[in-house]
């Protein structure tokens, strides 16, 4: 018996996934073709590059990605030389990550590729409804945030 109340392709959270991947394989290319790193390894990259220095933990609430995700791309990142590990001097329990030189111009390599990727993406939308699109999402996510009692760390300070 078929049901005409719930439709998948017109389910947001559906929509939103699909959108999510779609963007993601076609950006991977910016960073995987050249650079061989995965979606999870971009994005510690990305977010190390911001800061001084960030815990694992740190890390994976920043890129929500699961702890042995973020576990492996670190491991592959500093195999790479991308970034470092080192012992925090406040606390010698914590392992703290830092981007290397390597890391940090490797970064500044796909960055610009990744903006100009969205900038494409966005081009069709005029500047009024680019700023409407985030102010959206940005209500979206704090929906979902209050709903999960989880906060977004990318909406975060650094």
């Amino acid at each position: 018996m078929a049901s005409d109340d719930f439709n998948l392709s017109d389910f947001l959270p559906y929509r939103l996934s699909v959108l999510a991947a779609r963007m993601s394989k076609k950006l991977s290319k910016v960073y995987g073709d050249t650079y061989g790193l995965s979606t999870p390894e971009w994005r510690v990259l990305a977010h190390v590059a911001h800061r001084e220095k960030m815990s694992v933990r740190e890390i994976r609430d920043s890129v929500s990605l699961d702890k042995p995700s973020v576990s492996r791309a670190v491991s592959k990142l500093e195999k790479a030389g991308l970034l470092a590990k080192s012992i925090c001097s406040r606390d010698h329990r914590l392992v703290e990550i830092e981007v290397t030189e390597k890391g940090l111009e490797v970064f500044h390599q796909i960055a610009p590729e990744a903006l100009a990727f969205e900038a494409a993406v966005l081009s069709s939308f005029s500047a009024k409804e680019r700023q409407q699109l985030d102010d959206l999402l940005t209500r979206l996510q704090g929906v979902v945030d209050e709903q999960t009692g989880e906060v977004c760390a990318v909406d975060q300070p650094n």
